[in-house]
């Protein structure tokens, strides 16, 4: 997942230079319509909340647009997870209410986390916004556009415990037309002390296994050829029948859709230590096109800290799962991690136990930021922020040094080896050559020859960063 300021990820030489802000929606040619314009902020699921958002307002006469300017409806989808990504948002609101003094017919809306945490105080306190919709109301959308059009404030941030969005068709904002996201599941039931989504997306739900199958499959059809199942806890998946009982697992879901086609590449995020089970392992295991990396954030490497976090796993158990993980699939699964540095209480060697579990592990790459309180969390409540700003700062270079050097180690014993790479389209830096992934989630660049994106390619990997595989396409079988 990216994620904003606050959170540093290794990120490939590619990446970097399109990291800067948000997704930006797509031109759609649609003369005459009302042209609406997304910026997303935060997690994938943010990301595909906006294509959702897209498709009901289509249905409203809106077209999007990447040009703020040509629009009459701002949306931001926004995060809360940090405060840091909160701030970013408000000074992006600053900048669009200075816009709108010259275009007041403009109308402004925040939806996602920040909506539900701060619900009335954007309309009422701050007057920054026209409404504010939380993420399970965007199918009110156009009934908040009505009462803004009339002249009124409106506010929506009702959670729901059955709302999915699953018959609604996302419209793929930005897309490459190679890889895309599906929402399986939303909310969480995970209460996590440090963690603010279990009150801004409320309780866990998951769709009907068959809307997914069919959301894959019209992908595929549409030439789509990598799909991302998305949910805050994609192991604890789980569909139940009429009587009650559990009909489909995230392991049997992971399998249906790993059938749909061996040219279509399965992906999921994210997934909670406490969950993920032997059965996803052997799926992985079994279906060539579900691809060996998983996200299993540890949060930090000490027993003491991660009882207070509230995460339900200690060190030592985390640690087996790892070992669980290579006895299934091998030292060439990909993992990735989430790390917070200075939380409440934490010790110098508590830190050193978070360094040290990185090194046991040695993760292909991670997320990492120094904790920030979030209001109305447990933490927040029961806990005192008392690592000063100085000592978080210092332990996270520690540990995004630590991350370098093992992302280079990782990356360094792919030399020489060659590798099935999805091509997502020309690499950023140069026309001459092409970027995609292989199957461990690493960036690979490589002359473009006479490929073109969609394809799968073989690609001998010859040198490496620690963020990016170089290399060059050979005619030869995979090993």
């Amino acid at each position: 997942m990216e994620r904003l300021t606050g959170e540093i990820k290794i990120l490939s030489d590619e990446e970097k230079e399109g990291l800067d802000i948000a997704q930006i929606t797509e031109d759609e040619k649609a003369e005459g319509k009302r042209k609406i314009y997304i910026e997303s902020y935060g997690c994938q699921m943010n990301f595909a909340d906006s294509e959702i958002v897209a498709s009901i307002m289509r249905k409203e006469g809106f077209a999007t647009t990447s040009n703020k300017d040509e629009a009459e409806l701002i949306l931001l989808n926004t995060c809360s997870i940090r405060d840091n990504a909160e701030q970013k948002v408000r000074k992006r609101l600053q900048t669009l209410n200075a816009t709108k003094r010259n275009k007041p017919e403009v109308k402004i809306g925040v939806l996602g986390c920040m909506a539900e945490r701060l619900k009335t105080k954007l309309l009422e306190e701050e007057k920054m916004v026209d409404m504010v919709v939380g993420p399970d109301a965007y199918r009110d959308l156009p009934n908040l556009m009505n009462e803004v059009e009339e002249g009124q404030k409106a506010v929506n941030v009702f959670l729901s415990r059955e709302e999915t969005y699953a018959d609604i068709t996302p419209v793929r904002l930005g897309s490459n037309g190679v890889t895309a996201f599906i929402s399986i599941m939303r909310g969480c039931d995970n209460m996590c002390s440090f963690c603010v989504v279990p009150y801004t997306r409320g309780r866990e739900r998951s769709r009907e296994p068959q809307t997914i199958v069919n959301e894959a499959k019209d992908l595929f059809e549409k030439g789509y050829r990598e799909v991302t199942l998305l949910g805050q806890n994609v192991d604890s998946y789980k569909w139940k029948n009429a009587e009650g009982e559990i009909d489909t697992n995230f392991a049997q879901l992971l399998a249906l859709v790993g059938d749909i086609h061996p040219d279509l590449r399965v992906r999921f995020s994210t997934s909670h230590p406490k969950d993920i089970t032997d059965d996803v392992l052997y799926t992985m295991r079994d279906y060539e096109n579900v691809c060996n990396y998983i996200h299993l954030p540890a949060q930090s490497g000490n027993s003491r800290i991660l009882e207070l976090m509230n995460r339900t796993y200690d060190r030592e158990w985390y640690m087996q799962k790892i070992d669980r993980i290579r006895d299934i699939l091998g030292d060439d699964c990909a993992i990735s991690h989430d790390m917070i540095a200075g939380f409440c209480t934490e010790t110098e060697e508590e830190h050193q136990d978070t360094l040290s579990l990185m090194d046991y592990v040695k993760y292909d790459y991670g997320y990492m930021f120094y904790y920030s309180e979030r209001p109305g969390t447990p933490a927040a409540k029961k806990l005192k922020d008392d690592i000063d700003l100085e000592t978080k700062k210092r332990r996270l270079s520690e540990i995004i040094e630590k991350q370098r050097n093992h992302s280079l180690e990782r990356n360094e014993r792919l030399i020489g080896t060659t590798q099935k790479v999805l091509i997502e389209g020309f690499s950023k830096r140069s026309d001459d050559f092409l970027q995609g992934r292989c199957d461990e989630n690493k960036v690979v660049v490589f002359p473009k020859e006479n490929f073109k994106k969609g394809e799968y390619v073989n690609v001998r990997i010859e040198e490496c960063t620690a963020a990016t595989l170089k290399g060059h396409a050979v005619i030869e079988e995979l090993a």
